[in-house]
C-alpha cells in the first residue's frame, strides 16, 4: 500500500552518536535520505550545489522564509541555514522519509510547520555526561576548551528531551540502532500514514459480499 513519507528529526548533544546512527539508517533503507539544507555561506572546495547544500544569496533565502518555504531556519556565525520545504514534500508524496539532523530549536520549528503531523522526533541521550565527555575527547577533533564548551551546551540541549516523541539512551550502538529501526517500522505502519488502506478495506468488504 502507498504511504506518506515521514519527517524524522534526530537530535542529541554532540558526541551522543546521532550522526553515526543517521548514516546507518541511510544504509539500512534506501527509502531514507538526508534533508539538504540551504545556506547563504559560500561553497567550500569540493562542495556541490544541491548535494551538500543549496547555496543561496541572502535575498533568495529571505524570499523563501517569507513565502513559508523553509521548514526551519537559523543564523549561525553570520550565515543563514534552513531546510527547504519543497523537496521534503516531494519525498513525502513519493513515500520516502527525510532525516533532519537538527537541534531542539530546529525541531520545534519543523513540528510547528504545516508538515508537523508527519514528524517523528527522536532524541538520543548519552549513558552519562562523563561518557559523553570521554567520547568527545576520543574523537580527537577538538581542543580542551572546545570540548568544555560542547559539554556546557549539551546540558541545555538535554533539558529539551521531553519535547520529543521518543528518547533513546545510546549505551550500546547496535542495540540503539535496533530500537531506532523498530520505531521507524512502527511509525510507517500507522493507520493514518497508509494512503491506500481505506480503498483496500472497501474492496475487501465488497469481495466478501455474496
Amino acid at each position: 500500500m502507498d504511504r506518506t513519507g515521514l519527517l524524522i528529526i534526530l537530535s542529541s548533544p554532540s558526541g551522543a552518536g546521532k550522526s553515526t546512527l543517521a548514516r546507518r539508517l541511510i544504509d539500512w533503507d534506501d527509502c531514507l535520505s538526508f534533508s539538504v539544507s540551504a545556506t547563504t555561506r559560500p561553497a567550500r572546495p569540493g562542495e556541490i550545489d544541491g548535494q551538500h547544500y543549496h547555496f543561496l544569496d541572502r535575498a533568495a533565502f529571505a524570499d523563501l522564509v517569507a513565502g513559508g518555504e523553509m521548514l526551519e531556519h537559523a543564523e549561525v556565525f553570520g550565515n543563514l541555514y534552513g531546510s527547504p520545504r519543497a523537496p521534503v514534500e516531494a519525498a513525502m508524496e513519493a513515500g520516502r522519509d527525510t532525516i533532519f539532523d537538527v537541534d531542539w530549536q530546529g525541531g520545534q520549528q519543523i513540528r510547528a510547520s504545516a508538515l508537523g503531523p508527519h514528524v517523528v522526533s527522536i532524541f538520543i541521550l548519552p549513558p552519562s555526561l562523563p561518557e559523553l565527555e570521554r567520547r568527545l575527547i576520543a574523537r580527537g577533533q577538538d581542543s580542551a576548551e572546545v570540548i568544555a564548551g560542547r559539554m556546557e551546551k549539551s546540558r541545555g540541549e538535554i533539558s529539551h528531551w521531553a519535547e520529543y516523541d521518543y528518547v533513546l539512551v545510546n549505551d550500546d550502538l547496535d542495540r540503539t540502532f535496533e530500537r531506532l529501526t523498530a520505531i521507524l517500522t512502527a511509525e510507517r505502519l500507522r493507520r493514518e500514514r497508509q494512503k491506500g488502506l481505506g480503498r483496500f478495506v472497501k474492496r475487501l468488504m465488497e469481495g466478501e459480499q455474496p
